[in-house]
């Protein structure tokens, strides 16, 4: 799977881009978004109700207004309820929405991963994907379905708490409100800075897990190197630089806050006094005195709730180029699948290939057949193209030139997703995932029942599963951790051997068996499915005994 390079910082030109992009990725997010809004606006609506409740109760035990002070009370007491009903509300929403909107977004790209093409060079490392995957993600659905609805609310909040109080004071209303322009200039350079200092500390973060997952995964590997201490001073250095963009960032921020808290607390004083000499030249009322003081605060969160919010959007805006990364990667065409029921041959005509366009030449016009029903190994040095031949015929990487189709006696067809369905592969190295043998198996046919599981791992020499204990759910670590590497090895070409293929791809898949053990499973797969065509990468002699042609492959001129 490849990814295009990083995208630029640049802000402006993309807000339309991930408008649209944030719409979509919020299919099955929407529920939560809109409930956690109408909460939000309801919860506002409360407030404003309790303001005027506060004023109406105050000028009644001043005289200033008729009225019943038990009634005033019991509203006072209906809407204070109201308000513990709704953040109660508010909880359930996110208790039981909450994980399934991450996980519906999680599962959508994962899904896209593995079904968009494969390049067989990496952009992006592993740890950095999975950063993607769970931080990025996380990051992304909270702002979907929590952010934006709260942003809603302030902005109702906002608008709602200036006409209260312009209908009550249109002179303080004005001038409360003339912190925006200051706001806006400052959120402006705000924004700026730390978009580029949140990508530089996602992009650290993401560093370290791959310096974790590396090392954990080659644990034995540091070990017999004796470098255990230069992967602990590597993962030292990347926290440094990590701790270094996060005081960068907390420095800024709380130099922002400061300024915006200055513009708060002379937004208070002003009312403040502004409140007292109303009251002392008796324009006003103490209720009212206390709404206007309610409804500034009214005004003002809002704008230090977005001075929280700018830290969260910009996170959101990161991970959301972060993903968009992941997505641009096109999906494979796999629809309508090509079966040759019969079995097929495969043949290249003059195909060429590289894996980068400046780099060495893999393949160069390269042509061969492999007939239906034949058994072919292909020789070769390191580095000649072994496996890029049998990645090719997969289908899992495209020629740069020439063409490689499967073919029958009626018809022939181009290697694509749609023909994978007759190959069988067996890549080379330890292929196991965690669990039991018996999960690893289903994986090459999930209809498979415990006599076919059983007929493959003998054919596959791999009857000693059945004389574990636990048999077929007998388990295996990360890797096949506590098998060995020919027990691993043979359990993975049983696994392949679930699937029914006319074309059996193996690559070097029984580099780690001894030479009997690899005579004997040679012997069943050429007598196994007749008509069925063996195309197999080795570096062992014993194998071409049981092949009808060899192709020796010659590493190709640099340049």
């Amino acid at each position: 799977m490849s990814f295009p390079a990083s995208r630029p910082l640049v802000y402006a030109p993309k807000i339309r881009e991930l408008t649209i992009w944030l719409w979509r990725s919020s299919r099955g997010l929407r529920l939560q978004s809109m409930l956690n809004a109408l909460i939000g606006v309801l919860s506002v609506t409360l407030d404003f109700a309790f303001i005027y409740a506060t004023k109406w109760t105050i000028d009644i035990a001043t005289d200033k207004a008729i009225g019943s002070l038990r009634l005033a009370a019991y509203a006072l007491i209906a809407i204070m309820v109201s308000k513990i009903m709704l953040g109660f509300a508010r909880k359930w929403v996110g208790a039981l929405l909450g994980v399934r909107s991450q996980n519906i977004l999680q599962q959508r790209l994962f899904t896209h991963l593995l079904r968009s093409e494969w390049s067989g060079l990496e952009d992006h490392h592993s740890g950095d994907i999975l950063n993607r995957l769970e931080r990025d993600v996380r990051d992304l659905t909270v702002c979907i379905t929590e952010t934006f609805p709260s942003l809603l609310e302030v902005t109702f909040r906002l608008v709602g708490a200036f006409f209260y109080l312009f209908y009550m004071d249109a002179r303080l209303a004005c001038l409360i409100v003339c912190i925006v322009p200051c706001f806006l200039i400052l959120s402006k350079v705000y924004v700026r800075k730390m978009r580029a200092i949140t990508r530089d500390i996602r992009s650290t973060e993401s560093n370290v897990q791959s310096i974790l997952q590396e090392s954990i995964q080659h644990r034995a590997i540091l070990k017999t190197l004796e470098r255990v201490g230069t992967m602990i001073e590597k993962l030292k250095q990347t926290q440094n630089l990590l701790r270094k963009h996060v005081r960068h960032r907390a420095v800024f921020s709380s130099f922002s806050s400061t300024l915006l808290s200055i513009g708060f607390g002379s937004g208070y004083l002003i009312t403040f006094l502004w409140g007292v000499n109303s009251l002392q030249n008796g324009t006003i009322t103490y209720g009212m005195m206390i709404s206007f003081i309610q409804l500034v605060g009214q005004i003002q969160g809002p704008f230090r709730d977005m001075t929280r919010f700018i830290p969260t959007l910009i996170s959101t805006l990161t991970a959301s180029e972060r993903l968009m990364e992941l997505e641009d990667v096109p999906l494979e065409d796999d629809d309508n699948p090509i079966v040759f029921p019969n079995g097929a041959g495969v043949r290249l005509v003059d195909v060429s290939f590289r894996y980068m366009e400046s780099g060495r030449p893999i393949l160069c016009r390269f042509s061969c057949d492999f007939p239906k029903g034949s058994t072919t190994a292909i020789l070769g040095e390191t580095g000649a193209g072994k496996t890029t031949l049998i990645r090719l015929i997969l289908a899992l990487l495209k020629p740069a030139e020439g063409k490689i189709e499967m073919y029958d006696e009626s018809h022939s067809v181009k290697v694509s997703p749609r023909t994978r369905n007759n190959l069988v592969y067996v890549p080379q190295g330890n292929t196991l995932f965690s669990g039991t043998i018996r999960e690893n198996l289903l994986l090459g046919n999930p209809e498979a029942t415990d006599a076919e599981m059983r007929e493959a791992l003998q054919t596959a020499c791999a009857g000693f599963v059945m004389d574990r204990p636990d048999g077929l759910d007998a388990v295996c670590g990360e890797l096949g951790a506590g098998l060995s590497e020919g027990q691993a090895q043979r359990i993975a070409i049983a696994r392949a051997l679930m699937r029914k293929g006319s074309v059996l791809l193996l690559d070097e898949a029984t580099s780690a068996l001894d030479i009997q053990t690899e005579q004997e499973l040679l012997k069943n797969l050429s007598s196994r499915e007749a008509g069925q065509t063996i195309i197999c990468v080795t570096h062992r002699p014993a194998v071409i005994d049981y092949c009808s042609q060899v192709i020796e492959m010659k590493r190709t001129l640099e340049g």
